[in-house]
């Protein structure tokens, strides 16, 4: 069962109708018992840094994100989930992130881009093989973001996006945690792959527990 974190943010019920039309089991829950008992964990939402952390902690959810990754559970951040899995953000400079990938979340330069929120269409390079790339080959997946996340190191970036003058990372990964900051539940089939590996990386991970 993948566990969908309800936390009382935008876009979460779009990304359980996607594993639902994937056939993946799957539970919208705000419990943080239910994350112990998920066999995979993805944190979507659209919206502000600083208020996707305080609920999180509001929902005495934010220490147990932490130790079901310790634990190897598969973890997915989608868009703000992704960014709440860094360090800091510019958005609320007072409110640290999760922590779970070193790094920092910015603020487009319009001088850079141009229009902000990037919202569209837009390639993503893969960088390095990975299970949640399995079939595809650099298609276009859709963005709505304005900001943008910078890790520390390099090596967590799994692909990475163009947009005006700047080249950003779109998706990474940091052993059991994967973040992804366009939305693969609003992106077709390309989406729904992403989604339907992810669910592989789950029931492997399951498997081998076992």
């Amino acid at each position: 069962m993948i566990v969908v974190i309800d936390y009382d943010i935008g876009n979460l019920a779009s990304v359980v109708k996607a594993f639902e039309y994937l056939n993946v089991p799957v539970k919208l829950s705000s419990d943080y018992r239910a994350l112990a008992e998920a066999s995979g964990i993805v944190l979507p939402g659209v919206g502000a840094f600083g208020e996707g952390m305080e609920n999180l902690k509001r929902l005495k959810l934010e220490k147990r994100i932490i130790e079901e990754v310790r634990t190897g559970k598969p973890f997915f951040g989608i868009c703000l989930g992704m960014q709440l899995l860094f360090s800091s953000s510019e958005e609320c400079q007072e409110t640290a992130g999760l922590g779970l990938i070193e790094g920092e979340v910015k603020l487009f330069d319009r001088n850079k881009v141009g229009k902000v929120p990037h919202i569209g269409w837009n390639q993503v390079e893969i960088m390095k093989k990975d299970q949640v790339f399995n079939g595809l080959n650099g298609e276009n997946f859709y963005f709505v973001h304005s900001y943008y996340v910078k890790p520390v190191r390099d090596d967590v970036i799994l692909g990475k996006t163009n947009y005006g003058n700047q080249t950003f990372a779109a998706v990474v990964r940091r052993d059991n945690v994967w973040g992804m900051q366009c939305h693969p539940e609003k992106s077709s089939q390309v989406g729904l792959s992403v989604l339907r590996n992810f669910s592989g990386v789950v029931l492997n991970a399951n498997n081998t527990s076992n």
